[in-house]
């Protein structure tokens, strides 16, 4: 009696008793998988896959089991029917749970970078905000030396100054010449006039030239930008161009973790495109087709194809989506050389 894995805990309940019973044939059949897969033109590998609910087996396996199991393949038709329904509606779930968790990635991720508090702002920013909106200087020019008691100066000590300021009258007597000591005093308080006046210059053009002084210094660069690379779920070992050419199966791009946004027939063969989302991949598969039957799958200037065999069943590698999945192309092609093409399914919305 085969020993079975243990299904998937995400499996639908309805798809869950179908596998059930599926097992449940081969066991009461006393046959092996390999037998089974033998009798019926499916390959092992995929029997291994139905029968461990990592695929919903095509109509025409299921018939070709009842009949190696001598069951009766009506009753076990219906039981599919309905388990293909759930598996498309687990679909659809697990699609609009990836899309919130994509939501809530994106919000915790913006609000790492939201405004800081004002209360929070560094106290010299607060200082050249204040500053420009007086439009008064932030910087603080340095006061004169102070004077000595009794030695303040008078107008007689910045005489430039007081001709640009207050022309003298025509009639005004000219002033008297300083005693030595008043003119030494005088030149150290213009050199030290001239000196302050240079550095009000140099704070000036730096505040011009960098207003904020160096704010990129203020932002840690480990937090600039959000990780390129997405968290994948447990089992899921590519994404994007990482995932081009490669198994979407061996990948664990496929299984619960894939929809089909997209499906059409070519001949008697169902051909689907299948797209993953947190891969952010797509491949064609092509079911209840003829050996030799050809599946391919396009996605701008990507494609890839792959054949049917004894089975009936195959799909392609993957190949990068970058945009709307329902703009990506799946065609099949059969050996007498009838083409169809997938078409987007129409997403069913809820009536208010």
């Amino acid at each position: 009696m085969p020993r079975w894995r243990a299904l998937p805990e995400e499996l639908d309940p309805q798809v869950r008793e179908f596998a059930s019973q599926l097992r449940r044939l081969v066991e009461r059949s006393g046959l092996s998988v390999a037998t089974v897969a033998d009798r019926t033109g499916f390959s092992k590998t995929s029997w291994e896959r139905y029968l461990n609910g990592r695929l919903l087996p095509p109509q025409r396996a299921v018939v070709a089991l009842a009949e190696v199991t001598g069951t009766n393949p009506g009753h076990l038709t219906t039981l599919w029917e309905l388990a293909e329904r759930a598996w498309s509606r687990s679909e659809m779930r697990h699609d609009a749970t990836m899309e919130a968790i994509q939501v809530a990635q994106a919000r915790a991720a913006l609000g790492e970078f939201g405004p800081a508090p004002d209360d929070a702002k560094p106290a010299w920013k607060a200082a050249a905000k204040s500053g420009r909106s007086a439009g008064a200087p932030v910087a603080t020019a340095p006061q004169p030396p102070h004077q000595r008691s009794g030695e303040a100066p008078s107008t007689a000590d910045f005489p430039g100054l007081v001709a640009t300021s207050q022309p003298a009258s025509p009639a005004a007597p000219a002033p008297a010449p300083a005693p030595e000591p008043a003119r030494r005093r005088r030149s150290a308080l213009m050199v030290t006039v001239g000196a302050v006046g240079a550095v009000l210059v140099a704070v000036a053009a730096v505040l011009l030239l960098n207003p904020f002084g160096d704010e990129k210094k203020a932002v840690p660069k480990a937090s600039a930008t959000p990780s390129e690379k997405p968290v994948l779920p447990a089992g899921v070992k590519c994404s994007g161009a990482d995932c081009a050419g490669k198994d979407p199966e061996e990948m664990g791009c496929g299984g619960g973790h894939a929809v089909s946004p997209s499906r059409g027939m070519a001949g008697g063969a169902l051909i689907e495109v299948r797209y993953s989302k947190v891969c952010r991949a797509a491949w064609a598969r092509i079911t209840t087709a003829a050996q030799g039957d050809q599946a391919t799958i396009s996605a701008g200037d990507r494609s890839a194809t792959a054949r049917a065999g004894a089975d009936g069943d195959a799909y392609t590698p993957m190949v990068e989506v970058t945009g709307d999945p329902s703009k990506v192309s799946a065609c099949g092609t059969t050996v007498a050389g009838r083409k169809g093409c997938a078409q987007p399914v129409p997403t069913t919305r809820a009536t208010p």
